[in-house]
């Protein structure tokens, strides 16, 4: 009975052992792709606009006409909203970015086994969700932030707010 047990510990530290020199792998072979700069101004590249495309069709779904005109105002206000933040944060956003469009990390960190323009609504949504209540605090920021910004870019537009019913700002009486 020992024997097992030790077997299966030892079996646990080989796959813990063989996924962490894995990760470590993608992440150098990304790095030498992609060296380390200075911060500088958000830019999204091919693979990162699919994967925000594909995630602004989920968070707004049924909040605006699925169609790519909404899309693409959707991107241009979250990129002008990214445009606006601290240098330092757009780099954060960049690095996430960047995960999601790289094909390994995007299997490991979201589970959409199709590139982006390929992904399912579905398979997008259940990233979401599992990152919205994941147990670790980075992944829950993250999708925090793809929320908000784009929540948050959408709905600073004075054009969206009839569809949620609000009438807009109260005006002061003179």
């Amino acid at each position: 009975m020992a024997l097992k047990t030790s077997t299966t510990r030892r079996s646990f530290l080989k796959v813990g052992v063989i996924g962490a020199v894995t990760l470590a792998s993608a992440g150098g072979i990304y790095r030498l792709m992609r060296p380390v700069s200075l911060p500088e101004k958000f830019t999204l590249d091919g693979e990162a606009a699919l994967a925000l495309s594909s995630i602004i069709a989920v968070v707004l779904q049924g909040a605006a006409p699925a169609n790519r005109k909404t899309v693409t105002q959707a991107t241009d206000r979250v990129l002008a909203a990214i445009a606006g933040l601290p240098l330092t944060t757009q780099k954060e956003i960049q690095d996430l970015f960047a995960l999601l469009s790289f094909g390994v990390t995007r299997r490991l960190l979201t589970g959409v086994p199709a590139q982006w323009q390929d992904a399912k609504p579905n398979d997008v949504a259940a990233f979401l969700q599992s990152w919205r209540t994941h147990r670790l605090a980075l992944l829950k920021s993250a999708y925090a932030a793809l929320h908000d910004l784009i929540l948050g870019s959408w709905y600073a537009d004075e054009t969206t707010w009839a569809s949620i019913g609000y009438p807009g700002p109260i005006q002061v009486l003179r």
